[in-house]
């Protein structure tokens, strides 16, 4: 996200940028991974732009938050992970798209609330997935008291995977390993678990085990697993026998 000047906010135009660019994405077959972050070290998201919002009415009310979900859904409907690198302020809107994300690293700066009551409104749309994510109990405490949290905080919540301390080309560097693991794995293994876990989301548990065994056959469809398999049982048999 690039409006750095008032902290990344969110407005009609900068989202429908964005969800087109994330859109057009989705059929790059090279691609492997995603990293999200805010320009400059001041915020990830600041929200969205209250100066707009102020002045909707229920009609562009209804149409603002749509595209606010569109954003959410763009990533989330990416076929490769999403990282969301976090830096400095996640509010309303911001927290939603963390939360779209798959992966979540943020630094021991980063804040993270949602204090739309405060605002006068609900917090929506994707605001749906911090339940799984930290619980009702926690969900209720953001959403109802509006309150802002520590990067301490979201860790131990579930809210973030991995905080890193110190100036931000640390967090580079984190996110660079994460970037490193994922290249190690088989690229359409890696698209068939993100859309498998997708599923896991809205099936009951007896459907979701049925889609695993279908993600499972899926899998040998192409010489990824054999290919994959090989290269592991002749690194073991090579080190095997150096080792005797």
């Amino acid at each position: 996200m690039e409006n750095e000047r008032r902290l990344n906010v969110l407005n009609s135009s900068l989202m429908t940028e964005f969800a087109e660019r994330v859109e057009a994405l989705a059929g790059d077959e090279s691609l492997r991974a995603v990293v999200l972050t805010g320009a400059g070290t001041k915020a990830f998201i600041g929200g969205a732009d209250i100066n707009e919002m102020a002045r909707l009415t229920p009609a562009s009310g209804r149409a603002f938050i749509t595209l606010v979900h569109r954003c959410c859904d763009a990533l989330r409907n990416l076929p490769v992970p999403v990282i969301a690198r976090i830096g400095g302020y996640t509010f309303g809107a911001g927290l939603e798209i963390a939360a779209a994300c798959d992966l979540r690293i943020a630094s021991d700066s980063a804040s993270f609330g949602m204090p739309e009551v405060k605002r006068g409104i609900p917090s929506v749309v994707e605001a749906a997935l911090l339940p799984a994510l930290i619980g009702w109990g926690r969900t209720r405490q953001l959403l109802l008291l509006g309150e802002t949290i520590t990067s301490s905080e979201a860790v131990q919540w579930g809210l973030v995977e991995r905080v890193v301390p110190g100036p931000h080309g640390a967090l580079d560097a984190a996110v660079e390993g994460w970037i490193a693991s994922l290249l190690q794995a088989g690229p359409r293994a890696i698209r068939l678990q993100k859309k498998l876990i997708r599923s896991w989301e809205d099936l009951p548990l007896s459907a979701a085990v049925r889609a695993g065994v279908d993600a499972f056959e899926a899998a040998w469809e192409t010489d990824e697993p054999r290919r994959l398999m090989e290269e592991f049982l002749n690194r073991r048999a090579s080190k095997d026998s150096g080792g005797s």
